[in-house]
């Protein structure tokens, strides 16, 4: 039984690519009942893109494959649409309408809160251009924040397509719900993935402003530039993450670490960084990274093993947490945040089953 938040909530989902589904996924996770609407015989947008056979981001809702160029089809859609919520759609600006399912098509249904995923968002001179989340992350400054002065290092694709994109147009969604629901007024949510991440980017631009983020890339306070916020390697090869950025950190480290007091330089002078980061890594080349993790455990020297993604499933914290489960077959993320009343849950559906248009039809109250 669905015990989630958003209980009750219906939503039709247009099947698009990362942060389009990623939302969906979110939305269900918290108890959303999602409908995907999907082209015939398509595979997962991960499915088809990466060869992915199993998703997390296709879970907990079910599939209805329709033909939207279809008048019959169409129909479908419309008489779901007239009854959700929200929709969510990621096709280029101009493509829903095109197909006579925009925001506009449905005056029956003067709640709806249509949420719209692209990269440039609906306006602008590259509204209509192709991009993917590299694209979106290095015009929006972030891009060129991360990595060593040499090259920019890609984030994997977690600045751009789910923390500014998905993310945004959750958050954005709910808030146009709840003032849905008070007015019994919809609204559009364009949400673009590089309006997002300049959002995310506001304390550094702020530092920035302020002179206190001039150095090149690779030598601020957050970028790897300091010696004491930063990755060492270990003797095993595998890495330690260290970040006592306050002082009374610093000297939870600095003792853990075996340096008696004075012992290193002084870390507030610049000049002294390179010597400082030549003794924090031959100090940290001494040790395995287990047996640094047995040193610093339950300390408040935030030092923290560097884990790939099966040790980070099963270190104890996490396991504590609940942070991953198995769906599937496969281990994945459990839904978050958590709520102490109306916690979130995986639904039912899934994208390898498909549900027909009567089911769809007969389970929102349409003939």
């Amino acid at each position: 039984m669905t015990t989630g938040p958003l209980t009750g909530l219906r939503i039709v989902e247009i099947s698009g690519l990362g942060p389009t589904p990623f939302t969906a996924q979110l939305m269900a996770d918290m108890g959303a009942e999602v409908i995907r609407i999907a082209r015939p015989g398509a595979r997962g947008a991960a499915a088809h893109v990466l060869g992915m056979a199993v998703d997390p981001l296709d879970r907990g809702r079910d599939v209805l494959e329709l033909d939207l160029k279809s008048p019959a089809d169409q129909a479908v859609a419309r008489q779901l649409i007239l009854r959700a919520d929200a929709l969510i759609e990621g096709m280029r600006p101009g493509a829903m309408e095109r197909l006579g399912l925009g925001p506009d098509a449905f005056p029956e249904n003067p709640r709806l809160v249509y949420g719209r995923m692209t990269g440039w968002g609906q306006s602008g001179p590259l509204a209509q251009t192709a991009g993917h989340d590299i694209n979106y992350i290095a015009l929006s400054g972030a891009l060129g924040s991360i990595g060593t002065p040499e090259t920019p290092v890609l984030p994997l694709n977690l600045v751009g397509d789910f923390g500014g994109g998905g993310l945004y147009l959750a958050f954005g969604m709910l808030a146009a719900i709840l003032q849905a629901r008070a007015t019994g007024q919809g609204q559009v949510v364009d949400a673009a993935i590089t309006d997002g991440v300049a959002h995310l980017m506001g304390m550094i631009s702020g530092l920035a402003g302020q002179g206190l983020w001039s150095a090149p890339r690779g030598g601020n306070l957050l970028d790897g530039g300091v010696p004491y916020y930063t990755t060492y390697r270990c003797a095993c090869g595998g890495h330690f993450a260290i970040g006592p950025l306050e002082d009374k950190f610093w000297a939870e480290f600095q003792r853990l670490a075996g340096f008696a007091p004075g012992e290193l330089p002084d870390r507030k002078d610049r000049a002294t960084w390179p010597a400082l980061r030549a003794a924090l890594q031959a100090r940290f080349a001494e040790r395995s990274r287990a047996e640094w993790e047995r040193i610093f455990a339950g300390s408040d020297a935030c030092a923290t093993p560097v884990l790939n993604l099966q040790e980070a499933a099963a270190h104890p914290h996490n396991r504590a947490r609940g942070a991953y489960l198995t769906h599937e077959g496969l281990t994945q993320p459990a839904p978050a945040p958590k709520l102490s009343r109306t916690p979130g849950a995986i639904g039912a559906g899934s994208a390898q089953t498909r549900i027909s248009a009567e089911t769809a039809l007969a389970r929102w109250g349409a003939d």
